[in-house]
């Protein structure tokens, strides 16, 4: 039976892009490879994938099949025609596979570099207060830290690794169906650090980082507001081998004011007044972030309006400059009035108290 178009094989057509093929390639290798698909004939079409791959993938090879079809290779002694001989596929099988399979194409991880350690997040509540003016709170973090038993090292008297003679990697030969070639595995007798101890570390059993409670103190900036995060350099995780370690972020949820709203950088306030107040006009007496303030109501004022007071907002957390303060008033209607009251309410009733809005609203009636 004769070989399949190599396009066919991939699943491709004629002038695909090298991007596509590669792609392709990547979807078809890792569904057939042997170790991952164990129907009878994976092998089979794992390796026809392979072939068709190795001439498409190369530009001249490319060319010339695309002028000869497989005749371009029939002389090859490669496996079923062509020769793989020269070809890597060690890249591509190592972004496909990594070391799951036990090996490790590139070799290229070197288990002895520094690490940053990981980072850490942490969800903080905070009262309005300590938003508005800036606190400092501590924290409690359950977090990996340098071994001080062997100062993060692992162990103690460190020499070069005599298995992998320091490289971190043991260089073997593989034998596929592509035919043999040598690959590079991480080191198990020095887990890829290319050193070893006269004795490991018992504190630590060898990994430099021990597990301990972590008590740090945060100062938060003032103006802080609900789902804002602050970073804290270096506060995070120990980093391996030594490396830095990693950053702690906070999440701040900030507790709601039982008069105060607050609205970015600008605080409101609703302030309830008599209708005396509203209608005679009055001072009075306003409580603020910063301390109270006397504010002046002037006579005729309504329900909603709004009455601004400069610089009495939140400090901006990242320029520093403060918001302002606006005050609602809300004109109180009272439940109940005693016999005294309602007599002066009778008399002022007997008053002419309309104005225009009044008689545009009688302009509609019939």
């Amino acid at each position: 039976m004769g070989k399949r178009d190599y396009y066919e094989v991939l699943g491709l057509k004629k002038g695909a892009s090298d991007a596509e093929i590669k792609s392709s390639f990547r979807k078809l290798a890792k569904q057939y490879h042997p170790d991952v698909n164990k129907s009878a004939d994976a092998e089979s079409k794992f390796k026809e994938i392979q072939e068709a791959y190795a001439v498409l993938s190369d530009s001249n090879k490319r060319s010339q099949y695309d002028q000869m079809g497989h005749q371009a290779f029939s002389n090859a002694s490669g496996p079923g025609g062509f020769d793989f001989s020269n070809f890597d596929f060690g890249d591509i099988f190592s972004d496909l596979f990594g070391s799951s399979f036990g090996f490790d194409f590139g070799g290229r991880r070197n288990n002895n570099r520094k690490q940053k350690g990981r980072d850490v997040s942490v969800v903080m509540n905070i009262t309005f207060e300590e938003a508005v003016f800036g606190c400092e709170k501590s924290i409690t973090l359950d977090v990996y830290e340098k071994c001080e038993e062997c100062d993060g090292e692992g162990g103690f008297n460190p020499s070069t690794c005599s298995h992998c003679h320091g490289s971190g990697t043991i260089t073997t030969e593989q034998r596929t169906i592509l035919g043999s070639y040598m690959t590079r595995t991480t080191c198990p007798y020095c887990n890829g650090k290319g050193i070893e101890f006269t004795k490991v570390c018992s504190n630590c059993n060898g990994k430099g980082i021990v597990k301990n409670k972590k008590k740090i103190k945060v100062n938060v900036p003032a103006g802080i507001d609900t789902g804002n995060q602050l970073r804290v350099t270096g506060k995070g995780e120990a980093g391996n081998n030594n490396g830095p370690n990693g950053d702690l972020y906070i999440e701040f949820i900030v507790e709601k004011h039982s008069i105060f709203e607050r609205k970015e950088d600008d605080i409101y306030l609703e302030v309830p007044i008599t209708i005396s107040d509203a209608v005679l006009g009055t001072k009075i007496e306003i409580p603020t972030l910063y301390g109270n303030v006397i504010l002046s109501i002037p006579s005729g004022s309504q329900s909603g309006d709004k009455h601004r007071i400069k610089g009495k907002g939140i400090e901006n957390v990242q320029n520093g400059r403060k918001g302002d303060m606006y005050i609602i008033l809300n004109i109180i209607i009272p439940n109940r009035i005693d016999r005294k009251q309602k007599q002066l309410f009778e008399e002022l009733s007997k008053t002419n108290l309309e104005d225009n809005s009044f008689k545009k609203y009688r302009s509609y009636l019939k």
